[in-house]
């Protein structure tokens, strides 16, 4: 989705934060999804939809339409842009109207990476300092209520400008009195454009914003940003869900796939399921949200023991 997107589905379909993409339609805003009948199909043959109600028999039918040419696809990122340079870069402006479900996601997300730097990272004091990328990363919403809390730095990728230069100046507050947690770099770039230096993160974050990429570019980014992650590092992927297929967003130019539609995908790209989250918290109306820690290395299987107090990394501001 832009740099941070039912029926049966629901949650923000415009994404939450652009990068802290926004919010989105009630149920009752399309019609049940259905599938070709009597025969076994992988999830991106199956039906999508979009915002008018339209139906597609595949995703690629869809992205054929929308974004199937050079010229369609220029079209299909200047107008996600577009649709977010009109919303004001505020809490309840990047998160569409829900405002209140940031507690409950930082509440959620925050006991997700816990657990998976307690299990990745050794307690020896070696992985310091901790350096994290938060893709989509809007106003520096995900930020400042979490991640400068884990991390000695933070860098922000954004596309939105006007969304960038208020999280720049919300975070130099916060950096005026601690030095051990900062936000160091600011891109304003696009996802699908991005390339991050080799080996420089511990963890790379991407939060409501993966909806605007199309298929390819999806692959084509993990495949670059692998190389960004330090040995032993990780990609966080919070999203939207659709409980079937996929559902198009017209208007903002993102799309919300299912989760069997995001494990083809990370198949494709290479990455692994080490853990998996389902948010809870939210109001009925929205989307399911998962969050999916994935690495480039098959996972021998994730930690079922108690995690045990890590050292190494920098004391957490409560």
């Amino acid at each position: 989705m832009l740099c941070n997107w039912v029926p049966s589905y629901s949650l923000f379909s415009s994404c939450t934060r652009t990068q802290e993409f926004t919010a989105s339609a009630p149920r009752s805003h399309f019609p049940s999804l259905s599938f070709f009948p009597n025969r076994k199909i992988n999830c991106m043959d199956a039906t999508g939809l979009d915002s008018h109600g339209r139906e597609f028999k595949t995703a690629d039918e869809m992205w054929r339409e929308h974004a199937g040419d050079p010229s369609k696809k220029t079209e299909w990122y200047r107008d996600g842009v577009s649709y977010w340079e009109g919303v004001n870069p505020t809490m309840d402006g990047v998160l569409g109207g829900f405002a209140n479900v940031n507690e409950p996601d930082i509440s959620c997300s925050e006991d997700f990476l816990k657990i998976l730097l307690s299990e990745r990272f050794p307690a020896d004091g070696t992985r310091q300092p901790l350096v994290v990328l938060d893709c989509g990363s809007g106003i520096g919403r995900v930020t400042k209520n979490l991640l400068i809390r884990y991390f000695n730095e933070v860098d922000l990728l954004e596309p939105v400008s006007h969304f960038l230069e208020t999280a720049r100046e919300t975070l130099a507050l916060e950096c005026q009195t601690n030095t051990v947690h900062k936000a160091v770099n600011f891109y304003c770039v696009p996802l699908q454009d991005f390339t991050p230096d080799a080996g420089r993160y511990d963890v790379i974050w991407i939060q409501w914003c993966i909806g605007h990429l199309t298929d390819e570019d999806f692959v084509s980014f993990f495949k670059r940003a692998k190389v960004g992650l330090k040995p032993g590092g990780f990609f966080v992927l919070k999203e939207n869900i659709a409980r079937s297929g996929f559902v198009l967003d017209n208007e903002d130019r993102s799309v919300t796939r299912s989760d069997k539609y995001f494990k083809e995908l990370f198949s494709q790209c290479g990455l692994h399921v080490y853990r998996l989250k389902e948010q809870k918290g939210f109001p009925e109306e929205l989307f399911a949200v998962k969050m999916y820690a994935l690495t480039a290395d098959a996972p021998k299987r994730a930690l079922r023991s108690k995690s045990k107090t890590s050292t190494n990394r920098p004391k957490i501001i409560m």
